[in-house]
């Protein structure tokens, strides 16, 4: 299992839902912390919250949609000298769902596509190559189930290309101690998932995330969260190590 005790992780949407849960676990595990919202209002509470729990943090505000936004954040990153070690790229967002799907506009899929695809890829493109250069480094793509849901199409279709460069970038990275994987929340009971949801947020520990911490050098596989509920983070690995990877 990697130690993440004094690594530095940068977690997007880490103000609420599943975001803040991973800030908190990593917290709780020694990690240093580099927190996003899209204001840094929104990340006062959690930043007190992890300080607190003895780590080093900072937070990070950048709008999602806007790739200039993006592009300062990580210069505000960078200009702090902290290493992301581990890159936990959570942020998402479900723009509508469109009963009448086929009047679905344009700008579900260009607004899902820049939040989605377009920025965490950005991140992943930034800080890989820096964590191939000191020999470690952790992905997490946070992913969804849907399935035939013409409703969400701009959502889903925006996860689906996630999913690929993921697993593309997956078949280069094999073999190295730099590890890149997906992980599924399911569907839960937060500001993106609804009232309705069946899972409450707090089952997606530890499966959500497994990606911090898998040590066998196995890139390109999708953890979902709900499959680990209710296990120790070590019975949980051991069941992640047999879980096929997506390039393969």
């Amino acid at each position: 299992m990697t130690d993440v005790k004094g690594k530095w992780a940068l977690i997007t949407g880490a103000n609420r839902g599943i975001g803040y849960r991973i800030a908190k676990f990593m917290a709780e595990k020694g990690c240093n912390l580099i927190l996003h919202s899209r204001s840094l209002e929104h990340t006062k509470k959690v930043l007190e919250e992890v300080r607190a729990l003895g780590v080093e943090a900072f937070d990070v505000e950048a709008e999602l949609s806007k790739p200039e936004d993006v592009r300062k954040m990580i210069e505000k990153i960078n200009a702090s000298g902290k290493p992301v070690d581990i890159l936990f790229n959570d942020a998402g967002l479900q723009v509508a769902y469109r009963v009448e799907y086929y009047k679905t506009p344009v700008e579900d899929y260009v607004t899902s596509f820049y939040i989605n695809t377009i920025a965490p890829m950005m991140l992943c493109y930034e800080y890989i190559p820096k964590m191939i250069e000191r020999g470690f480094g952790r992905v997490i793509n946070t992913t969804s189930g849907i399935r035939n849901e013409p409703e969400q199409a701009g959502y889903s279709a925006s996860k689906a290309a996630l999913d690929k460069v993921t697993s593309d970038l997956a078949g280069k990275l094999d073999g190295t101690d730099v590890i890149i994987s997906l992980t599924d929340p399911g569907w839960c009971r937060t500001d993106l998932g609804g009232p309705n949801a069946p899972n409450d947020p707090d089952s997606v520990i530890p499966g959500i995330v497994l990606g911090a911490f898998v040590d066998d050098k196995k890139s390109g596989r999708n953890f979902g969260a709900q499959d680990f509920t209710g296990m120790t983070l070590e019975e949980a690995l051991k069941k992640a190590e047999g879980l096929k990877q997506l390039f393969k």
